[in-house]
């Protein structure tokens, strides 16, 4: 159901509360463009994103960019904004990338109002304040400045900002729109990043080439249930219990791609310790056993390869019935390359009891790893180094899925490239009081200056 009120106030915010252009581009205005998109609740249900989407077309049309050349298209109670700059030609198009929407936040959890930006003790607190609205903010404000500057593109630079990426796949549009530009390669600002010690020294700047498949399966048994009093066997709750223990067991075949390979050597040496020796190990020798176990018993596992865990469980309808029904469902992040259905599969032959159901729920389909571009890399490199003099960046693979899946499987490269470094005792994402520091705007807005200016001149 939308929420009339919260979409009038968020309305109200469009025609009233536009950022002040005095200084384009600035941590300032950066920061107020933040603040302003938190206070839009665009989580799904309460029909929200159309007003953030208009707000941001207000920001951009503010800074010089033509009406006309920002569509806003509804999708559902969602929406996606696309925007062309059009350059000289001299080259292919490129695409910048993020989403609008947010998990839902309940106030009666936070510490705070989840849907206004707070500051406090050097922190900005609020739902989105980093995902994805940290860096759909900062690439906005620099477009404007870009734009002030009299930057002049040689190639079109397309934004695309989907509407529901936590829950949908609206990105799908945007791709499909993307491929029929010529688009050569998207920027994602909802991937990638870097990490720093809590000196503000920096661990590790990854750029995201790849991603694991999302996938959720349902395993489920019926039974023709009875009293209690007279027990029959098998009991659907023990029998799934059995099978759900047998899943939790099984370990996927390790695997390795190019791009894990140079990330797990990178941030193996750094880590050093056992953990790091095997990650060193296993990039060289991927049939390594000793690594694969060390790695295995590490937060790291999913980089080696597909996992699957049961994340909830629904059974039985009366404490003095057998239960008639039992359903589990398995959340599983798969290896780029594998194929959704090989893994449903590989599922039904681990729980070994022909008498549960497992069926694909939701998820989408595996996409290839992205080319490690040289200029992408570079600009990337330079970005990095531009704040922190001399260090590397390495390839890495997301465990989770981001709209880049979607132009990936259309053939459109696609690199997270955020620009957010952050400790990562300061990553809330998804949970309560997420959080950035107030200091890592400024940083961000020269990262995607010299993304946009390396990459689109």
């Amino acid at each position: 159901m939308i929420n009339i009120r919260a979409a009038a106030l968020a309305l109200a915010a469009v025609a009233f509360a536009q950022p002040a252009l005095a200084a384009p581009g600035d941590a300032a205005q950066a920061r107020d463009i933040l603040g302003k998109g938190v206070a839009f609740a665009t989580v799904k249900g309460r029909g929200i994103v159309p007003a953030y989407a208009e707000y941001l077309k207000g920001v951009l049309v503010a800074g010089g960019f033509a009406a006309s050349d920002i569509t806003i298209e509804k999708i559902d109670e969602t929406a996606v904004l696309h925007a062309v700059w059009k350059g000289s030609g001299k080259r292919a198009p490129i695409a910048i990338a993020g989403h609008m929407d947010v998990v839902e936040a309940d106030p009666k959890d936070w510490t705070r109002d989840p849907f206004t930006m707070i500051e406090d003790k050097g922190y900005l607190f609020g739902r989105g304040v980093f995902d994805n609205k940290f860096d759909v903010s900062m690439i906005v404000a620099t477009l404007v400045r870009l734009k002030a500057e009299g930057f002049k593109p040689g190639r079109d630079i397309h934004l695309f900002l989907s509407g529901d990426e936590e829950t949908a796949n609206s990105a799908a549009v945007q791709a499909k729109q993307a491929k029929a530009a010529g688009v050569e390669f998207v920027l994602n600002g909802d991937a990638g990043g870097g990490l720093i010690d809590d000196k503000g020294v920096p661990i590790e700047y990854s750029i995201s080439a790849a991603e694991k498949t999302y996938a959720d399966f349902e395993m489920v048994v019926t039974n023709p249930g009875g009293h209690s009093s007279l027990p029959t066997y098998p009991n659907a709750i023990a029998q799934m219990a059995a099978a759900t223990q047998r899943v939790t067991d099984y370990r996927f075949p390790a695997q390795i791609s190019d791009i894990t390979r140079l990330s797990l050597a990178a941030s193996g040496r750094k880590l050093g310790g056992p953990l790091g020796a095997a990650m060193v190990a296993f990039a060289a020798n991927p049939a390594d056993a000793a690594a694969i176990a060390t790695i295995r018993a590490s937060q790291a596992a999913g980089q080696i390869g597909t996992t699957c865990v049961p994340t909830m469980i629904k059974g039985g309808h009366a404490p003095n019935a057998l239960p008639q029904r039992v359903t589990v469902t398995v959340n599983c992040r798969i290896f780029p390359g594998v194929a959704v259905e090989d893994v449903r599969l590989t599922l039904v032959k681990v729980a070994a009891d022909p008498a549960i159901a497992i069926a694909a729920t939701e998820g989408f389909t595996s996409s290839p790893p992205s080319p490690l571009r040289p200029d992408v890399t570079a600009a990337v490199q330079k970005a990095v180094a531009a704040r922190f003099p001399g260090f590397k960046i390495v390839p890495g693979m997301d465990s989770g899925a981001s709209d880049s899946i979607h132009y990936r499987n259309l053939g459109i490269p696609s690199y997270g490239v955020s620009g957010m470094f952050i400790r990562g005792s300061d990553v809330f994402i998804h949970g309560l009081n997420e959080r950035i520091p107030v200091s890592a705007i400024a940083p961000a807005l020269d990262h995607w200056h010299v993304l946009i200016t390396e990459l689109a001149k």
